[in-house]
């Protein structure tokens, strides 16, 4: 047996304890409690997540849920890629545009996305455009960020050096930049839809009917927190499949500039 598979053992044999041990807190803590009297214990919680996959809350099953949230998240995800990528090209690689653009960049950063829910809905309504301008914002920041700083780390010498033997500006992007810059990108992507996806329930509190954001919303105005904390169950699963594909693709397309595990 190799010594990475031991490793990644290790990782999911802790992992397992650590997940076992905060249930194991959270049912003895809600059990026969006044906690209890406000908060459903882990094993009523999942059994109603796993139920919610054939028997419908609100309109709709969880699969579908899902699915709506998903397609909410992945056009402005795909979209802040595309801009955010070229953009952080751009002002990594023109000191001029970099001066110009850069401080915007990151005035937008820090600021959460549910803060943009009142100019959002000022400036789009309540229709789909103002979910995807939330998301949109939750994640461009940080991937053009992240590629700037990426086409910034390329080393001086080597540019020279490939000027020096007559490389264009094109040959330069594709031989000496790009190679460099991949992984910051990857790290960007991976932050960037872990954000997106956490920003769903902030976008679906703009009049929604379906989606695992509204399900925690809709729990909250009934004060149904067995819906809510399935809700959050089925928001961090997804998300982590979410960043271990972007791991994955990572791996698969990065296999000579792969980050220590």
């Amino acid at each position: 047996m190799s010594i990475s598979w031991i490793k990644n053992g290790r990782k999911f044999a802790y992992g397992t304890f650590g997940i076992l041990l905060f249930g194991t807190i959270w049912f003895f803590a809600t059990n026969g409690t006044n906690l209890g009297k406000i908060l459903p214990d882990p094993i009523t919680v999942l059994k109603k997540f796993f139920v919610s996959f054939a028997e419908p809350i609100g309109t709709k099953t969880m699969t579908l849920h899902i699915l709506t949230s998903l397609r909410r998240m992945l056009l402005p995800y795909l979209t802040a890629c595309v801009t955010g990528i070229v953009l952080g090209m751009v002002i990594g690689w023109y000191k001029p545009l970099e001066a110009i653009i850069k401080p915007y960049i990151e005035l937008i950063r820090p600021i959460p996305p549910i803060a943009w829910i009142p100019l959002s809905i000022a400036w789009f309504g309540f229709a789909e455009m103002s979910k995807y301008f939330l998301i949109f914002l939750a994640c461009f920041p940080t991937i053009t960020i992240n590629t700037y700083s990426g086409v910034r780390s390329v080393d001086e010498t080597i540019v020279r050096a490939a000027r020096m033997l007559g490389a264009k500006d094109r040959q330069l992007f594709a031989t000496v930049v790009m190679p460099s810059t991949v992984p910051y990108i990857f790290a960007g992507l991976q932050v960037a839809i872990g954000s997106s996806w956490a920003t769903i329930v902030a976008a679906e509190m703009i009049r929604s009917s379906e989606g695992v954001g509204w399900l925690i919303i809709s729990g909250q105005e009934t004060s149904n927190m067995s819906q809510v904390l399935v809700g959050i169950v089925a928001i961090a699963l997804t998300g982590l499949l979410l960043v271990s594909f972007m791991r994955l693709l990572e791996t698969k397309l990065c296999a000579w500039n792969e980050r220590g595990a």
